[in-house]
């Protein structure tokens, strides 16, 4: 795959994740692994439809949309579940403080030095953190 590919499979990420809001999914994905899911499903439409489209200004997100006729059911299926489950790994870093906050007061209450730190604790505690709090944990991306 050619580099300019993979540089235009992220930006596809990145800007689909910007266009859509609100979905969720029960599985959460980073960046990284978005990337590499994407270059798979779309590598070769971006570089067949989309290899002159700039990456600023969502310039390959646009390719894609003006090309969804052409660009294959797989890489339009995949741009959505990647766009819901990177929407649903935002989504549970936003609420995990939330969900947290009980067992960092009981567990971490007298760590200082900020949220890093009370990750760490609560990270350490884990068998006696509860499940909500663990599972935001994960679902976040931090375990």
């Amino acid at each position: 795959m050619k580099i300019k590919s993979i540089y235009a499979v992220a930006a596809v990420c990145f800007m689909s994740l910007a266009m859509t809001a609100g979905a969720q999914a029960q599985q959460t994905m980073g960046y990284a692994d978005a990337v590499r899911t994407l270059a798979n499903a779309c590598g070769a439409d971006i570089n067949k439809y989309c290899s002159s489209a700039t990456l600023a200004n969502f310039g390959i997100t646009n390719c894609l949309v003006e090309n969804t006729g052409k660009v294959s059911a797989s890489c339009t299926a995949t741009v959505a579940t990647v766009t819901a489950a990177i929407e649903a790994r935002t989504a549970a870093q936003k609420a995990a403080p939330q969900l947290c906050e009980r067992d960092a007061r009981q567990f971490c209450a007298n760590i200082k030095g900020g949220n890093r730190f009370v990750l760490q604790c609560l990270l350490k505690a884990e068998r006696r953190v509860g499940k909500a709090c663990n599972n935001a944990i994960t679902a976040a991306g931090w375990r």
